[in-house]
């Protein structure tokens, strides 16, 4: 793998927690849509396993929450997991400034 592919692996893939984060911090919805709109807005579409994985972490680390509606799971961001999408945006955005 040559450092770019393994650059946008480590921020995408490695890193989709914040991705459904901020898609979550636009609106609650079910893993199928939010892998959906990660593809739309990133351009790379999470596996199935590996997104429900990422929430199920989130969810214990009460980042996101969920509920049940039409018998299926909504995840809705919580006030601590704005808080880390925050810091992780604040972080991307001072690694930015200093690469330049």
């Amino acid at each position: 793998m040559d450092p770019i592919e393994r650059l946008i692996k480590l921020n995408t893939k490695e890193c989709l927690w914040i991705y459904i984060l901020s898609i979550l911090e636009k609106k609650p919805t079910h893993a199928y849509v939010l892998r959906k709109k990660i593809e739309e807005k990133f351009g790379f579409r999470p596996g199935m396993v590996t997104a429900y994985r990422v929430l199920y972490s989130l969810e214990n680390l009460k980042f996101v929450k969920s509920y049940t509606e039409n018998r299926k799971k909504i995840y809705k961001i919580t006030k601590k997991g704005r808080y880390e999408l925050k810091k992780a945006l604040e972080f991307y955005k001072n690694q930015i400034k200093k690469l330049r």
